[in-house]
């Protein structure tokens, strides 16, 4: 990490010295970013399988976990410091090329790739962008095209919204059509760090070895002066073996769609975001849901056939918009709708024995300057059952965590 590091900050020195020299002072970088420190307390324990990085990511709950006298050893409070949200920005301008203006993005963080890499550094960002008078074009790593990133909570925890937001940062190439404020986006993508999960566990491999990319097709509609809609499709396609547990070669897939609306109304003193998705096989978008095996289709070979784990889910955000003193809430609710076969074999998801997620969480922002103290309480309650062979969830019981969040914030 330190390595990575010293690169990275002479780089960046590099950068500010062929700016400070170059004959146009709007070409070079500028750098941005900021400093934060999270302090949290849970009601529960979070266990990798609910969040990431020690719990700072938190998506849910865990189940009750009885010890041999029937006491939940979930319900153990927890306490953490964490600082790894910080990072470093850099906003790249250059000369026109291809007729077109050039920007480009690169960004990075504290927060690793992987539990055992916490506080390493790791790249969040990197794309260059062209932009001519009515299309531009996007090629490197970025926002998922589901990730409402004109439109998401504002959170004070790192979660934004998850797991009822579509979240994931993906490689890409990404084409708009500009009509005036209206749009049209396609985009392709691949998986790098928010991966699918199948036989072998998570990994980006059940997407390159399906040989083609994630499309995303959207449009972008302003309905009135304060109101801006978002809508669109998603379709992935993974292919979970090369070759079946008998050791035969196998061109099995499974393909996935995801339909999703955005809404932001913006006025003066509040701003609202608002939205709703249907996703199929969602693991890699840190949502509940995934995929499971539906049929052997020859016991021989051991070749399979699979279906989706399906969800729907709505969240809703309310801001305020004042400069020293912001005061917001959060609320999200999804729901694991099964799958459309029925599932006989191995399943491959996230959460696949919770029924449903509700959340809410309030928070006010004081902010001096570059410098931002905030609180938040973050309730959230996930309905743990046993999965059916249609996918959905029997007989579920809630739990619930609390957690206070305390942030500072220090931005340059």
């Amino acid at each position: 990490m330190k390595k990575s590091f010293i690169f990275y900050m002479t780089v960046a020195s590099f950068f500010l010295d062929v700016n400070s020299q170059s004959s146009d002072p709007q070409w070079g970088i500028k750098f941005s970013g900021f400093v934060k420190s999270d302090i949290f307390y849970d009601t529960r324990q979070t266990p990798v399988s609910c969040g990431v990085r020690e719990g700072h990511f938190y998506l849910y709950p865990d189940n009750v976990l009885p010890d041999l006298e029937g006491n939940d050893l979930n319900a153990s409070p927890s306490f953490h410091i964490l600082s790894i949200q910080s990072r470093l920005k850099g906003d790249i301008n250059g000369p026109d090329a291809f007729g077109a203006k050039t920007s480009g993005v690169i960004e990075a963080e504290f927060f690793g790739t992987c539990e055992t890499d916490i506080n390493g550094f790791r790249l969040r960002h990197a794309f260059v962008k062209l932009d001519w008078s009515n299309v531009s074009l996007m090629v490197g790593q970025n926002w998922h095209p589901m990730f409402p990133s004109e439109s998401f909570p504002g959170t004070l925890s790192f979660n934004t919204g998850a797991p009822f937001t579509p979240f994931s940062r993906n490689p890409q190439a990404r084409i708009t059509l500009k009509a005036g404020t209206a749009a049209v986006q396609l985009a392709a993508y691949s998986q790098r760090d928010f991966i699918s999960t199948g036989i072998e566990g998570p990994s980006n491999k059940y997407m390159r070895n399906s040989a083609l990319p994630g499309i995303n097709l959207q449009a972008k509609i302003p309905l009135s002066e304060n109101v801006t809609a978002w809508g669109g499709v998603d379709y992935k396609k993974l292919r979970p073996e090369v070759k079946t547990t008998a050791n035969y070669e196998t061109d099995a897939t499974i393909g996935s769609m995801a339909l999703f609306t955005t809404v932001r109304i913006k006025t003066n003193p509040v701003t609202v975001s608002m939205m709703g998705t249907y996703t199929q096989n969602g693991t890699d978008l840190f949502m509940i849901g995934g995929y499971g095996v539906s049929e052997i289709t020859d016991p021989l070979r051991q070749d399979k056939k699979y279906t989706t784990l399906n969800t729907a889910s709505f969240w809703i955000d309310m801001s305020t918009n004042g400069s020293k003193v912001t005061v917001g809430l959060f609320s999200g609710y999804c729901l694991n709708l099964g799958s459309v076969d029925e599932i006989t074999g191995p399943v491959y998801s996230r959460g696949s024995n919770i029924d449903r997620v509700f959340r809410i969480s309030p928070r006010i922002i004081f902010t001096s300057g570059k410098v931002s103290f905030g609180t938040e309480i973050e309730t959230t309650s996930a309905a743990y059952g046993t999965m059916q062979s249609n996918g959905k969830v029997a007989d579920a019981k809630s739990v619930t965590n609390v957690r206070v969040l305390l942030s500072a914030i220090y931005r340059f």
